[in-house]
C-alpha cells in the first residue's frame, strides 16, 4: 500500500498494521538514512581510505532495509491468528480450554516478529554507528536521525513483545523472551543515545 494508505489504516480500528509493523517501517527508514550517508560518501576523494568500509556497510544496510520491510508484512500475518483467537467463544469449559490453547500458540507467534524487529534494530544501530564515524561529515545529521529512528523502532517493538508475554500462561517461556528483549534494550538504547549525542555534538 502507499504511505498514505498505510497511515490511514494505521489510524483505523483495523487490527493490522499496528505498533509492530509501524516499528519495522520506522526501522527501515532509519536504516535507509544511515545508508544515505554511505551513498553521499562513496566516490569522494576525501573518504577514499574508507571507501571499502562504506561499500561493505551499504551492502549490509541494503539487506537490513529489505528485512525490515519484510517484517512489516510478517507482523501483520503473525498478529492475524491472535486477533482471531480473541474472538473465540468461552462459554463452556471445553471452549475455555480450547481458547487458552489457541491463544497461547498465537501469542508466541505474535511475539516472535517484534523480537525479530528488535534484533534487526540492533544490527541497524551498529551499522549506523560506523556510517556516523566514517561517512561524509556533510551528511552526519542523517546518521543522527537514522539512529534516533532505529532506537524508536527498537523501543516500540519491545512494547509489542511485553504486551504479548504478559498474556502468556507459559511463564518460563515468557520470562525467557522478556530477558532477551530487556538485554537488547540494555545494549542498544545506550549505544543509540551515544551515537546521537556524538552527531549532535559535531553539529554544534
Amino acid at each position: 500500500m502507499t504511505k498514505g494508505d498505510f497511515v490511514s489504516v494505521l489510524a483505523s480500528k483495523e487490527p493490522v498494521p499496528g505498533g509492530g509493523g509501524a516499528s519495522a517501517l520506522v526501522g527501515a527508514i532509519g536504516a535507509a538514512l544511515g545508508n544515505m550517508v554511505g551513498s553521499l560518501t562513496v566516490g569522494k576523494k576525501k573518504y577514499a581510505d574508507v571507501e571499502a568500509d562504506i561499500i561493505r556497510l551499504k551492502k549490509a544496510s541494503d539487506k537490513i532495509q529489505g528485512d525490515f520491510l519484510t517484517l512489516v508484512q510478517r507482523d501483520a500475518e503473525a498478529f492475524a491468528p491472535l486477533a482471531k483467537a480473541y474472538g473465540l467463544p468461552k462459554e463452556t469449559e471445553a471452549e475455555k480450554a480450547e481458547k487458552t490453547k489457541v491463544m497461547e500458540a498465537a501469542l508466541k507467534v505474535a511475539c516472535s516478529v517484534p523480537m525479530d524487529i528488535m534484533r534487526k534494530c540492533g544490527e541497524a544501530i551498529k551499522v549506523i554507528e560506523e556510517f556516523a564515524a566514517k561517512g561524509s561529515s556533510l551528511a552526519i545529521s542523517d546518521a543522527g536521525v537514522g539512529v534516533l529512528f532505529c532506537k524508536a523502532a527498537l523501543t516500540g517493538a519491545s512494547l509489542n513483545v511485553f504486551i504479548n508475554t504478559a498474556a502468556m500462561t507459559d511463564k518460563p517461556y515468557a520470562e525467557q523472551v522478556n530477558r532477551e528483549a530487556n538485554a537488547l534494550l540494555a545494549e542498544y538504547e545506550p549505544l543509540a543515545d551515544k551515537i546521537f549525542k556524538s552527531v549532535k555534538d559535531r553539529l554544534k
